[in-house]
């Protein structure tokens, strides 16, 4: 296993401050009653097969959207048109991912209601596939969704979080729905197994969380509906049991909404980040168990930086990203109120936490311009344009739909890493990029979940700084690995296992 160096040895000199500029997309928006007061994600993925992503937008009772990337690349202005989607309603978020491995990306849909399996199709055209894959799909509330491949099989095991119960007439109170796992059988998935007791998750994610060569599933509870007796769960799926206190996993409660992981700081394992109400937790692996990095990290993000309003703020997405290319992780926090709620910030900007060379973050979302008052959900960093810079858009609840292009100058080199195999799991979902180049390395891992209600299928970025000789290796799902090997400067490289 590589280890990683520690941030602060990075050599090189403070680049420029982060900018961004608004892209060209349709107006979308995310509307709707209470049931999607939470939700509004959106799924990031090259559909067309040129390279640059498209973005699926959920509408909540609006119908959710398919914007087609009509971007000149690389590093042409950032254009989006709207493509023919047949009209899906109650849509909370998506997921990309490769389901049936035939090399397109197919999209897992989840909805207030039943949730669908949209096979990926040439020109980004989508069938729905949820009954010929047997999936059995019912009723629900879902707000969350992750999957993963285990080993020996061809199909991925799925996940999906269930938020209220809105069935139990003793609710929406205390009444978590369970939620439901779904493995892959002979003749598609079957029926569910049910995940109980389940605590109103708003974000799941299965990661190798602890280096051991199989995936868990995080699942990050809101405290708003289950009140009491709840708390962040981590279930182990080899063993069918969820972690308790002699795993070392403590009965963290919060109001959680998202999760981002990252490896941060030399230990080889992903450290975390979650949004909630109040403060988001930026929480680091240890031997036994995570602890929450303290106020002085710079990344709690508690109250709104533009002294606008002195109320706790509410985060809902979490990504991780080098903005500036910089070698050092950036977060991304999309912010705003549930609705109304009186006791949290109504005007919340999004946040820009731009990392340092001692890994402490420094509040920069005013200043890239980025920092915008609406009720923001969902949301997505990615290079939508080929040039090497991470782009952003953030869906909001009741207003429209922000696209903004990465205009940061000074940026240093970067890399990115597209791993793939041929036959199952064609995205290799669960493989470790190893990077090196000089004096800087970092590891990531691929994984499909967390973020509020979306995530993306892109190459995995790399920020290098001034280190200009970059390699990398790639350790498959199953543990095998490649040897190192150069690869190009300011570039996406695609590396394919057996080739």
């Amino acid at each position: 296993m590589l280890r990683v160096l520690l941030v602060a040895a990075l050599p090189g000199a403070a680049l420029a401050g982060p900018a961004f500029i608004p892209g060209e997309i349709p107006d979308h928006v995310y509307d709707g009653g209470w049931e999607h007061f939470v939700g509004g994600g959106v799924a990031v993925f090259d559909c067309s097969g040129d390279g640059l992503p498209e973005i699926f937008a959920a509408g909540g009772e609006n119908p959710a959207a398919l914007f087609l990337n009509a971007s000149e690349a690389p590093g042409g202005a950032l254009r989006f048109v709207a493509s023919d989607l047949a009209p899906i309603d109650h849509v909370v978020g998506a997921y990309p991912l490769d389901i049936d491995s035939d090399g397109r990306l197919d999209l897992a849909v989840l909805r207030v209601g039943p949730n669908l399996l949209l096979k990926g199709g040439p020109d980004c055209a989508f069938t729905d596939a949820t009954a010929d894959w047997g999936l059995a799909t019912d009723d629900r509330w879902t707000t969350a969704f992750s999957a993963t491949w285990e080993p020996g099989q061809d199909w991925p095991t799925l996940a999906f979080g269930n938020y209220v119960d809105r069935n139990d007439p003793e609710g929406p109170f205390e009444a978590c729905d369970v939620n439901q796992l779904y493995r892959p059988g002979p003749e598609g998935y079957g029926a569910a197994k049910l995940l109980d007791p389940g605590f109103c998750p708003l974000s799941i994610l299965f990661a190798d969380w602890r280096r051991r060569g199989r995936a868990d599933l995080w699942l990050s509870n809101d405290r708003h509906y289950y009140v009491r007796g709840g708390y962040e769960q981590m279930y182990r799926p080899d063993e069918d049991r969820f972690l308790g206190e002699a795993d070392g996993w403590d009965k963290v409660s919060i109001w959680g909404m998202g999760i981002a992981a990252r490896d941060l700081n030399a230990d080889g394992r992903p450290e975390v980040m979650l949004t909630s109400m109040g403060d988001q937790l930026l929480r680091f692996a240890t031997e036994t168990g995570y602890r929450t990095a303290g106020y002085e990290t710079g990344a709690t993000a508690h109250r709104p930086y533009d002294d606008s309003d002195g109320r706790p703020s509410t985060g809902w997405h979490a990504a991780f990203g080098d903005v500036d290319n910089d070698g050092h992780e950036d977060i991304f926090i999309a912010k705003g109120n549930v609705d109304q709620m009186p006791d949290l910030a109504f005007h919340d900007p999004n946040n820009l936490l731009m990392g340092q060379a001692d890994g402490s973050f420094v509040e920069a979302g005013g200043e890239a311009g980025i920092g915008t008052k609406n009720r923001s959900r969902g949301a997505a960093l990615a290079d939508l344009n080929g040039d090497g810079l991470l782009d952003l858009v953030v869906m909001n609840r009741r207003a429209p739909m922000e696209l903004w292009q990465n205009a940061t100058g000074d940026t240093g080199h970067w890399v990115a890493v597209d791993p793939r195999q041929t036959g199952a799991n064609s995205q290799a979902v669960g493989a470790w990029v190893e990077l090196r180049a000089g004096a800087f390395s970092e590891v990531q891992e691929r994984t499909v979940g967390g973020g509020h209600a979306g995530g993306s299928a892109v190459p995995m970025h790399f920020g290098l700084g001034a280190e200009a000789a970059p390699e990398v290796r790639v350790v498959w799902p199953d543990g095998s690995a490649t040897d190192w090997q150069a690869v190009p400067l300011d570039a996406a490289t695609v590396i394919t296992r057996d080739e």
